[in-house]
């Protein structure tokens, strides 16, 4: 009998320890602690002996039961702890710029900003006040009024040599027909607004008509469709110098139609299949990393039918993601990173030419709207779930605040109608603004929070700092504003996007580990948490894996530690008390 209880209680002890290596056993676990301190308990009571053992095991519950139920936990789940999942079901170029390697022409993708230059007449193409009025070829020195912006055509891209141009008022180029003059008079693009270009090695181009009239300047510095023939690559009117200024989106919208649908589906179901897998869930999980947000943009709720140039897939993959998540109790945010007409002009909201048409149109409004419920209804009760953002980085420029207060409330009762425990997340505009404003917008009263994104970059306010000066900031102004949120009677604080990555050019190791320090300090105060930005990417800094594998950041101890030693305390207790039965 004492072989078999010894046995028994060998068995028990060690499901009580093994909690320390498989927290999704955390329920069974923490009933079996439960049950095993009642048995010790009694037993006690009932020989008048072992007090020591019976003092050891309720000081080790009460550790235990501190590190569940502390204050760092959200309606019974724990603070964050999170990374962000960026660049897989929202595509950022920046992030894996090899996916963009294989297009043809791939510096002119839709949005790059072009200027052309008249090579004998040495003038740049020009459309007067922004766009409106006729072309002219009469400029010496380009402004933004000689810069346009290319837009594959609409199944867009008939051949790589086809586009369209929008000038910097947003209209567009247009030429009814052969020995016409060209204009910026278009507010959207068809058949006459589309040019075919040819291109050689020196980035001269010819531009021509769907009729094959070639177009020149004139004399009279004129943009005329009437060049007689076919040009040359000499100093004829007809070509001209292509410089481009910027080409700085490559996002969903560029990749697949730069591509074209079939070579895109294979391009984005490889990465979607390889860049984030089971393995990365298991290493989140072993460094303490109790969440992923998860970027996905609007298309996802057409899946596996987007309208084009979209791919579909990506809601497959969101749920893999949520499978692995609850394999190892990792918890799920949703984040809406592109809107439809992007909320902020760029590549991460899928911004097809740096425009933010989101605000502009109620039925953009209306469709995002369409895809939080689609979310909510699909993963609202899935155990998994822990919230859906709205919005990501609304730009404070292009979205007015009462437009993006009202989708907010929407969006708000929306997830409420669903899941009353689900936390609804609200992002700060990024640019001039306050995250006051969102405290102020009374926008739901229970389970919402507001997401702040914390650089210290992409302002030239940080350009000079040192490595000091950078950490000084953390605790002087991040720590100050935090302090402030924290108490201000509203939302909960989240920092969902933040990096260990600065512009210090000569930063050692050591001034890495300094700086993550001191924002993980500040950041754990957060009263809902913060997410590191991001798990991979192919700047190094960048990368959460990297930083980790390589001691460049130090997370120190986590959430998860702190119960685990609870745990191994209470199963340790627990072995000494079978010993002294035993024996």
């Amino acid at each position: 009998m004492r072989v078999g209880l010894w046995t028994y209680h060998f068995i028990c002890s060690i499901l009580v320890a093994d909690y320390l290596h498989f927290r999704f056993l955390f329920g069974y676990c923490s009933r079996l602690a439960v049950a095993s301190s009642i048995e010790i308990f009694v037993f006690c009571m009932g020989t008048g002996s072992c007090s020591w053992v019976l003092s050891v095991i309720l000081c080790c519950w009460v550790l235990f039961l501190s590190g569940v139920y502390s204050g760092d936990n959200l309606n019974g789940a724990r603070k964050v702890r999170g990374v962000n999942l960026g660049g897989w079901l929202v595509v950022e170029g920046w992030i894996k710029p090899s996916l963009f390697d294989g297009i043809p022409n791939g510096d002119m993708l839709d949005g790059t900003q072009v200027q052309f230059k008249s090579v004998p007449l040495k003038k740049y193409v020009s459309a007067e006040n922004g766009g409106g009025q006729t072309i002219t070829v009469d400029r010496d020195i380009p402004s933004s009024w000689e810069t346009f912006r290319f837009l594959w055509k609409q199944l867009w891209r008939v051949s790589q040599t086809e586009f369209q141009f929008r000038s910097f008022g947003g209209q567009f180029l247009t030429c009814d027909a052969e020995g016409d003059s060209v204009s910026a008079t278009a507010e959207s693009p068809s058949t006459k607004e589309t040019f075919y270009v040819e291109r050689n090695s020196d980035n001269r181009v010819h531009i021509k008509l769907e009729s094959g009239t070639y177009l020149q300047a004139t004399l009279a510095n004129q943009l005329i469709a009437d060049y007689p023939g076919t040009p040359g690559w000499d100093d004829n009117m007809a070509t001209f110098d292509m410089i481009i200024v910027a080409n700085n989106l490559h996002g969903d919208y560029q990749l697949a139609n730069g591509y074209g649908h079939d070579k895109a589906k294979k391009v984005l179901t490889e990465h979607r299949k390889n860049f984030i897998k089971q393995e990365d869930f298991i290493f989140l999980y072993r460094n303490g990393i109790n969440t992923v947000r998860i970027p996905v943009g609007w298309w996802i709720a057409q899946d596996p039918n987007p309208p084009p140039p979209f791919i579909g897939g990506s809601l497959a993959a969101l749920d893999n993601a949520f499978s692995w998540a609850l394999m190892y109790d990792i918890r799920c945010i949703i984040d809406l990173h592109a809107a439809p007409g992007s909320q902020n002009g760029m590549e991460h909201s899928s911004s097809r030419d740096g425009s933010t048409d989101w605000p502009m149109s109620p039925e953009y409004i209306s469709q995002s709207l369409d895809v939080v419920d689609f979310l909510a209804s699909r993963y609202a009760n899935h155990p998994a779930l822990l919230g859906i953002e709205l919005l990501n980085e609304p730009s404070a420029s292009g979205v007015p605040l009462d437009a993006l207060v009202s989708y907010y409330s929407k969006g708000y009762q929306i997830v409420q109608n669903y899941s009353s425990t689900t936390y609804v997340i609200i992002c700060q505009r990024i640019g001039n603004a306050d995250p006051l404003e969102l405290y102020q917008a009374n926008i739901g009263f229970s389970n919402i929070v507001v997401d702040l994104h914390y650089y210290n970059l992409f302002d030239t306010f940080f350009i000079n700092m040192s490595a000091e000066d950078n950490i000084d900031f953390i605790f002087k102004s991040r720590q100050t504003q935090l302090q402030a949120l924290n108490k201000a009677n509203g939302p909960l604080v989240f920092i969902g996007e933040w990096v260990n990555e600065w512009n210090v050019t000569s930063g050692s190791q050591m001034d890495y580990q300094d700086f993550g320090r001191a924002q993980l300090q500040v950041y754990d105060t957060a009263s809902f948490g913060w997410a590191y930005w991001t798990l991979k990417n192919d700047r190094k800094h960048w990368d959460f894996e990297w930083n980790i594998n390589n001691n460049y950041l130090q997370l120190g101890d986590s959430s998860y530690q702190k119960i685990s030693s609870g745990g191994c305390l209470l199963a340790l207790a627990y072995w000494c008390f079978c010993l002294h039965h035993v024996l």
